[in-house]
Parts: structure tokens; sequence; C-alpha cells
């Protein structure tokens, strides 16, 4: 099992954030990103026969890694994350006393070249996480109109010149449809400079990725859903990779919504349901760094419910 998990993919910041659970033996506990199992099996080992863990993927592929794992303190749930609440009501769970989120998308996506995910191998435009429904990254490209494919690229990648690639996208599939990686490779690549064109290739990947499968829309649902659930004393974990989330992550955690809007009281203290356990951000140790380079771009954030 362990070999299986380690080819699916590397947890990041396994001890940090594990240990920022400030796990009790016979907790309930959530992982809102099982993936290969890793920061699941690591909660696991902490806890006695009256402790429990969900886990929750929407992946077929991370539903198999599930195999093996003790059922009696072990509870698998193929669902998207931002549906947390309605799946907890649903076994019963009212609060829980610790909840971690790894916000990367995993290793295994990233070389699975019939999952469309990565610009390294030529395959499908599909992105979807969950792919028993929904639109694809194709489906995207090819009916989105101009301005609304500009906004994602500029709002999800961050790509000042995304007008322009947008108008390009749009020229290229009225002569063809753009359905394979390397056709879209060859679509979006004249518009960046060589020694950047890896980082914008994947900006423009990252935000195709996010709108398909409406990722910061999910990520504020579930931590709406975590932040109604935990328990006082109960910990948010968090490991976000880009400025998107991690600010939507920062937000809540410091003024108690999504959105950073603070709401102070008479003596201008803001009204917040959470207390930063970590005022700065906690990063990968240059050696986890060198032997995973996904996690090079990781920050844990934590907070404990007052």
């Amino acid at each position: 099992m362990a070999e299986q998990e380690v080819t699916y993919h590397v947890p990041v910041l396994l001890k940090e954030s594990v240990d920022g659970l400030n796990i009790g033996k016979g907790g309930c506990y959530v992982d809102v990103t099982f993936g290969g199992g890793g920061h699941s099996r690591e909660i696991l080992s902490r806890l006695d026969a009256s402790g429990h863990l969900y886990s929750f993927d929407q992946d077929a592929d991370a539903e198999r890694n599930a195999d093996g794992f003790d059922r009696e303190k072990f509870t698998f749930v193929r669902s998207n994350f931002r549906f947390l609440k309605s799946f907890m009501k649903y076994h019963g769970i009212e609060q829980i006393d610790g909840l971690l989120a790894d916000l990367g998308v995993s290793s295994h996506h990233f070389d699975d070249s019939g999952r469309g995910f990565s610009f390294r191998f030529d395959g499908i435009l599909d992105m979807r996480m969950n792919q028993r429904g929904g639109k694809t990254a194709a489906d995207v490209v090819n009916t989105y109109d101009e301005k609304r494919l500009a906004d994602i690229l500029y709002l999800y990648g961050e790509l000042k010149q995304s007008r322009r690639i947008a108008a390009a996208i749009v020229k290229a599939r009225q002569e063809k449809k753009i359905d394979k990686t390397d056709d879209f490779i060859g679509i979006i690549s004249p518009f960046f400079r060589s020694e950047r064109e890896k980082k914008d290739m994947a900006k423009v990947f990252q935000a195709l990725r996010i709108e398909v499968n409406h990722e910061m829309d999910a990520l504020r649902d579930m931590l709406r859903g975590a932040t109604e659930m935990l328990k006082p004393g109960g910990r948010l974990v968090v490991i976000s990779y880009h400025s998107l989330e991690d600010r939507i992550v920062k937000n809540l955690m410091k003024t108690g919504n999504v959105d950073g809007k603070e709401d102070k009281d008479f003596f201008g203290r803001v009204n917040t349901p959470f207390r930063l356990v970590n005022r700065q951000v906690i990063v990968p140790s240059p050696d986890e760094m060198a032997k995973n380079p996904r996690s090079r771009s990781a920050k844990l954030r934590i907070a404990e419910k007052i």
C-alpha cells in the first residue's frame, strides 16, 4: 500500500500539517483531499479505536488508494469537498475536531497523459477531477466566448496577455476543434518568451483546470462548512500552492469570512471565530523541496476555532 501511495503522490509538509491538527486520540477528523492517502495514513496512526477519520476525494483513482484502510476508524467519501457539511451530516457527524486540506493537484494527475492536466504530454484536454460528469477543458476552449476566456486566463492564471491569447484560441477553433494538448500548446506557445515558456504555460493550464473544476467556489464552500463544523479548539490546517487559493484561506482565518471583510467590535478588534496558530506561513524545508519539487510553492496555514 505504501509503495502505491508514493507512486501516486508524495504528501507535502506531512509532519508539519498533521502536527498542526493537534490530534486527540479519540477525536473526529476530516482529510478533504485524500489523494494517495499519505496525510490520512499519518492521521490514522495517531488515533485509537475510539477515533475516526473521514477522507474526501472525488477521483476514482484516489478511491482505489483507500483499499486496505482500517474501516473501523476510517470512512472514504467519494465527493467534492464542497459538500463537506452535507456528507458529514449524512454520516451523523455534527462537529469535528480538525480538518486538513492539501489543495495541490496530485502528481499522479500531472503524470497521467490521459487526463490532460499537464503540457508535458499530448492527450485529450480533459482536466476534470471527477470524470463522471461536467465540462472538460476542451469544452471551455471551444465554446466560451473571447471575453470569458480572457477573464479566466487573467483571473485564474494572472496572465497579462490574456486577451491576445483568448483571441488566438477563438480564431484557431474556427478552423479546427481544439481537443488535444499539443494542438492547444501550438496555439498559445507563440505568446511566451522561451525563458518563461514553462511557467506561463503552467499558468494557462492552471486557469483552465480551476475553471473546469470550479476550484475557487468549491474552496469557499468547504471553508464555510469547516468553520461551522469545527468544535471550539478544533484545528483548520490548509496547504495552498498559488496566490488565489492562499488569499481565500488567509482571509477566512484572519477575518472569519472568505472575502476578508473585517467586522470589528467597539474597541476595534476583529470579530473572528479563529485564532491563528502560525502567524507566518510554514514552508517546506530545503531538503523536502529538493526531494519533492512539487512542494516548492506550498504554504501551510493553521488556525484554531475559538
